[in-house]
């Protein structure tokens, strides 16, 4: 044990007695064992004494006297050796003296090697504890103008703080080596490095902190510190040869000893742990080399003295600050268990510091900061005005103190939380235990199992393989542990097994009439839907059973595809349930999850049998024919079961794989284009195509639906036909025959009446509806035109708020004219200007030469397009000869389809032109361009083809078109004119 100017320094050495097993200790944090492990606390502990640091002040010369006895003392227990001898002695005296001279260097640029028989260590040692001997404390130790740099991250070391330091550079530790090894003492400099947090790499670590690339990157004051201790250690080593070894004065003493280049070589990322002493501050006056490793020139700072006496009201302020600074520190001790153990490491005995020295007093309340700021902790070891210091100090205790404050509110509040929670807990525990011995309350498994008996019991008929599932789910669901996974799967499995419809119908409507009268009232035409519906309807009537169907509505936007089966589910009494299926790319949605997996449920079948409550509700599949199809399946593949008549009554979802009767369901299908289904799916569905409307039956729906509906939407109106139903719901008995649910459903037609406070004259005329009809919503369906009555009804209502407030509008939404009917003279004020300004592109007739009008289908309905021909004439070249002709070039966007189609118009023009004048050479001549206008959209199909041939023999012929014919049809190569689709919608288009 060596004590080292009041402060206790223990060190050990390897007890060479035989049984000798005990641990022992070298320095308050740092335990050895002879099992060669080490544990290194990143504790600093703190020495005090006479000449601990170059700036402590308030030691008399008593104290320095004390100090010195004591080091004498400590130096001749220490020196007590098995094997000294008196030339070892003179030799360890003389390096002694040679390391107080302050002429010496220390870096490793400028030092001198020793001979390895003075020095208490070998090069090929890889852990190095300096004798104590050599060592020198405070202004004992020598002051080297030029050292070694080692950059230190987070926070500065103040003098006296026992300090582990880890060094992952290998020219570092080299260097290290050789300082340690020379026998000048092991001494070199910390300075704090700046702004460390831009060295971090992808781990969030420091590269190598010992490395810097500008000498601005070093704070200019640091701290002179003495290595006690070097352990270089190889992570590699199987059989821990780098931990720490112990080396007494003879080398020959070591258990173990490991060549250094072996295992810098075997080893790619080699480290060392340094165990320092910081003695005083020092002066950073020039980085003589950016190494690595770090060269400097320093300058020594002296011992700062406060000598009281000299200013009262100073010293005054200085006690204050003291007193301040201790009671800081007991309170945060008092706070923070973690801070106690802090300061009783840093205080392992009374006299480490004295209130008397503020200067010794401020660097030890500024190393027990746990959290303080870099720059907060280097300005305290920059500052040499004691009152300064000290403040700075406390402002660091004050914010640990804070810091404090928070974590026991924070911890209070949990603690509170917790405490609260158990409580609950046990309370409602020990409730279950009392209300299952008195027999009030059952277990959780038998409540549930109870509850889906009761289930169970509620279903008319249940399939015998469905019901030997379930007895067995719940017979092992009876015998799982609550905390187990799989009680929760098998729960959820029973769940949904008995909440789907085992055998429940819905009653269905066979009354013909009652039908006809609610798809009469939601829809316009239709005919041939309707007529399905009611076909239907018939055959379960006959029957007295009603199977399951497949219909498909294929149209264009806006018909009321999907309005329509909702209408039908009403018709037939059913349930109803609507999912989209466009963009759908899951097989998973259609036949549910394996219920392996986490969070796995039905598809949307089995959702929809539970939803609906029933086993024969009308299923609407929206978008059919916009299915995606990915890596997770194709879902219009797994449509093939649900849709097919012959398979559906077993369809087997994956979740509940089991099988399920869905046949007596009704499916209807919606979809655009037909040509998007694939061909087994679309051979499972009856198709029903639903064409656009014309002019006349879009103002039919409009007059008879879309204004009332918008109106009453609007609050324009009220349908008291729904008031009236309301108001005798709780009064009406019940329907006993099918024929008062007519007459009740009759009685029920929508009547409307404007609503209060609404102009008797307003309304909206039936030329106006034209007018929208014709020059603003010419597609096939309606929902344009729902958008533009909307809208005038929008309009039609900011004004009558706005005349019964007496607030103002704007230029655009006021009303022009005295009157609050919508005509088609006042329309353009409430949807703006027309979108069309004439029903043709050509209004002269005849048409120019060729140029013929088309009529084609699309998607969206008919469309009418015009084919236009152009000659080219060619000029006479040198001989006399036309240059070019007999080319045909086609312009427009056209598809595969159609350019084929132009050009077995081309050859049956020719000939039909060969056939009726033979001495036409025109195309022999001329070059033919056709375009087909409006050349951004898409066009395809082969029905242009006879309009194409007429365009060209107009021009060839010099004969004009009339301007009211419109011509479609497939023309083959020996000029027939074959049979083409969409008649409906092209006659709709040509008028």
């Amino acid at each position: 044990m060596l004590r080292v100017g009041g402060a206790i320094l223990a060190r050990s050495v390897y007890s060479r007695s035989a049984g000798s097993t005990h641990g022992r200790s070298i320095g308050p944090s740092v335990h050895l064992y002879e099992s060669k492990s080490v544990i290194l606390d990143q504790t600093r502990c703190f020495f005090f004494g006479s000449g601990s640091s170059d700036d402590s002040d308030g030691d008399d010369k008593k104290d320095g006297a004390n100090d010195n006895k004591k080091d004498k003392k400590a130096g001749d227990t220490k020196e007590e050796k098995k094997d000294d001898s008196s030339k070892e002695d003179e030799e360890a005296e003389s390096a002694d003296i040679s390391e107080q001279s302050a002429s010496l260097d220390n870096s490793s640029k400028y030092k001198k090697s020793r001979s390895s028989g003075s020095s208490y260590s070998t090069s090929g040692n890889s852990n190095v504890l300096l004798p104590a001997s050599r060592l020198g404390f405070g202004d004992q130790a020598p002051r080297y103008p030029h050292l070694m740099a080692i950059p230190v991250l987070s926070r500065p070391v103040f003098p006296g703080v026992l300090t582990p330091l880890t060094i992952t550079d290998k020219d570092t530790i080299k260097s290290l080596e050789k300082i340690v090894n020379g026998g000048s003492g092991g001494y070199l400099g910390l300075f704090l490095k700046k702004d460390h947090h831009n060295d971090m790499g992808k781990g969030l670590e420091p590269l190598k902190p010992e490395i810097i690339t500008d000498p601005s990157d070093l704070y200019k004051v640091g701290t002179f510190a003495q290595i006690q201790r070097l352990t270089k250690s190889n992570s590699g080593d199987e059989d821990d040869e780098d931990s720490a070894h112990l080396f007494t004065d003879n080398p020959s003493n070591t258990d173990h000893s490991m060549n250094s280049e072996e295992s810098e070589s075997e080893d790619p990322k080699p480290y060392a742990s340094l165990l320092l002493m910081p003695h005083r501050r020092i002066d950073l006056l020039s980085v003589d080399e950016v190494g690595p490793p770090i060269d400097v020139t320093v300058s020594h700072w002296d011992r700062l003295k406060y000598i009281r006496g000299e200013d009262s009201s100073r010293d005054d302020t200085i006690r204050a600050l003291s007193q301040e600074v201790l009671g800081t520190i007991r309170e945060v001790a008092q706070m923070n268990a973690l801070f106690k153990e802090q300061v009783v490491n840093l205080v392992p005995s009374s006299h480490m510091f004295d209130m008397n020295d503020p200067y010794r007093l401020a660097d030890f309340a500024a190393a027990l900061s746990i959290g303080g700021d870099a720059d907060d902790l280097q300005a305290v070891l920059e500052e040499k005005d004691p009152e300064l210091r000290l403040h700075k100090s406390l402002v660091l205790l004050s914010k640990e103190k804070e810091v404090s404050k928070l974590q026991r509110e924070i911890s209070a509040k949990v603690e509170e939380k917790m405490s609260e929670a158990q409580r609950k807990y046990f309370l409602t525990e020990q409730l279950k235990s009392i209300k299952k011995e008195l027999g009030m309350e059952k277990d959780d498994k038998e409540t549930l199992i109870e509850k889906y008996r009761k289930k169970l019991a509620e279903y008319p008929s249940i399939p015998e393989e469905i019901n030997e599932i379930i007895e067995s789910e719940m017979d092992k669901f009876s015998h799982l542990e609550k905390n187990s996974a799989e009680f929760n799967i098998t729960r959820t499995y029973l769940d949904w097994l008995t909440n789907i419809p085992w055998g429940v119908v819905t009653t269905e409507n066979f009354n013909i009439t009652s039908a006809r009268r609610i798809l009469d009232r939601d829809h316009y035409g239709m005919d041939e839907v309707k007529e399905t519906i009611l076909q239907f309807i018939a055959v379960g009537k006959l029957k007295g059973s009603v199977q399951g169907k497949i219909l498909c509505l294929a149209g264009p936007p806006g018909v009321g595809k999907t309005s329509i089966a909702e209408s039908v589910a009403a018709a037939l009494g059913r349930k109803f349930y609507r999912f989209s299926v466009g963009g759908m790319s899951d097989v998973s949605e259609i036949k549910g999850h394996r219920r392996t997996y986490v969070g796995a449920m039905p598809g949307k079948i089995i959702q929809c049998l539970k939803s609906t409550g029933s086993s024969n509700p009308l299923v609407l599949i929206d978008e059919i024919d916009k299915l995606g199809r990915d890596h997770r399946g194709d879902p219009a593949s797994a449509l093939l079961e649900v849709l097919d008549p012959s398979q559906n009554h077993t369809f087997r979802d994956h979740f509940i794989d089991a099988p399920v009767d869905i046949s007596k369901c009704l499916f209807m299908c919606t979809a655009n284009d037909l040509g998007r289904i694939s061909g087994p799916l679309l051979d499972r569905m009856e198709v029903i195509q639903l064409s656009g409307y014309d002019v006349p039956d879009k103002l039919e729906i409009a007059e008879k639906y879309l204004v009332p509906k918008s109106m009453v939407n609007s609050g324009l109106m009220i349908d008291e036909s729904e008031a009236t139903k309301d108001d005798e719901s709780g009064k009406e008995e019940k329907q006993e025959s099918q024929d008062e649910v007519a007459e009740a459903d009759q009685d029920r037609l929508p009547t409307y009446t404007l609503a209060e406070g609404v102009p008797d004259a307003l309304s909206i005329e039936k030329s106006a509806l034209e007018s929208l009809v014709r020059w603003y919503c010419r597609e096939a369906g309606v929902r344009n035109l729902q958008k533009k009555i909307d809208k005038i009804t929008r309009l039609l209502s900011l004004q009558v708020v706005a005349e019964e407030e007496g607030a103002s509008l704007t230029d655009k939404s006021s009303r022009k004219s005295e009157s609050w009917t919508v005509s088609s003279d006042n329309l353009h004020e409430y949807v703006g200007k027309p979108i069309f300004t004439s029903d043709r592109l050509y209004e002269k007739d005849p048409l120019p030469h060729g140029i013929v009008m088309g009529l084609a289908w699309t998607s969206m309905g008919g469309s009418a397009l015009y084919i236009e021909t152009q000659g080219i004439a060619r000029g006479l070249d040198s001989e006399g000869k036309r240059r070019g002709g007999g080319t045909l070039k086609t312009t427009g966007q056209m598809g595969d389809v159609m350019k084929e189609s132009t050009q077995i118009a081309y050859t049956v023009a020719r000939a039909r032109l060969a056939e009726i004048d033979p001495s036409n050479s025109y195309f022999d001549d001329t070059d033919i361009h056709m375009h087909v206008p409006e050349g951004a959209t898409p066009k395809d199909g082969p029905s242009a083809g006879i309009t194409m041939v007429t365009a060209m023999l107009s021009l060839a012929t010099d004969k004009p078109i009339k301007s009211d014919l419109a011509m479609t049809g497939e023309v083959s190569l020996t000029g027939k004119v074959l049979a083409v689709g969409g008649i409906k919608e092209k006659t709709m288009a040509a008028r």
